[in-house]
């Protein structure tokens, strides 16, 4: 799979968050991870978010799929937050 961002927004996110898209990416290779339609507002277009397992830690992704789905466009990155790191670890049976 491909991956896409606007590097603005990259470099937004890595001083806001201290998370780079690109290490961000690495929650696609977690065979574990969870993933859900991100319905908390109307965006325009289909957003997925993301709870996997990246080299900083357990991660939470938004990402939309571009080209009928061969890439992803990578939204925004961050450290998940207490619960969902719970939820994450509970479907691991932790």
């Amino acid at each position: 799979m491909d991956f896409e961002w606007d590097e603005n927004k990259r470099l937004r996110n890595l001083d806001k968050h201290n998370i780079d898209f690109a290490v961000a990416t690495e929650v696609f290779q977690d065979q574990e991870r969870i993933e859900t339609e991100d319905t908390r507002e109307d965006y325009g277009e289909e957003r997925i978010q993301v709870i996997g397992m990246a080299k900083p830690g357990i991660l939470f992704v938004v990402y939309t799929e571009r080209n009928s789905g061969s890439s992803y466009r990578l939204i925004s990155a961050r450290r998940a937050n207490r619960k969902e790191r719970a939820i994450y670890n509970s479907m691991l049976g932790q």
